[in-house]
């Protein structure tokens, strides 16, 4: 009963984040019939919020919330990988977060415009910490 009611609970907490979701699309403005993805959602307000930079939040936030869910659901013992440190599923989230922040921040201060460039690196990178960290 125990783990019905936990999976229950997620069940409504990842719906409550698709709602957020779908609230933070309905904010973005549109012009002449456009969504402006990359327009204020809070115009006048003391932060740029964007779209994008609500995703990347949210995604955060869900991010948590799954691995959460997953510790719960299956427990983990932690692994030593490559760098010889032992790590769960949540250290190598962080270590894959907080790598993803330098690369996206050397990526834009070598230049390189488009930031999908630094994206597609992070995900590369993400991945390898999953698999051998």
């Amino acid at each position: 009963m125990h783990r019905r009611s936990v999976n229950l609970g997620f069940a409504a907490a990842g719906l409550l984040m698709l709602g957020v979701l779908a609230w933070l699309v309905g904010l973005v403005p549109v012009e002449d019939g456009v969504r402006e993805w990359t327009g204020s959602l809070d115009p006048g307000g003391w932060m740029a919020w964007t779209f994008p930079t609500a995703l990347f939040f949210w995604v955060i936030a869900a991010l948590l919330l799954f691995f959460t869910w997953a510790a719960i659901r299956s427990p983990e013992t932690p692994r030593r990988g490559v760098l010889r440190i032992w790590t769960t599923r949540g250290d190598r989230l962080f270590i894959s977060l907080l790598g993803a922040a330098f690369i996206n921040l050397a990526w834009l201060g070598f230049g390189g415009a488009p930031a999908w460039g630094g994206l597609i690196l992070s995900l590369i990178y993400a991945a390898a910490v999953f698999r051998w960290v």
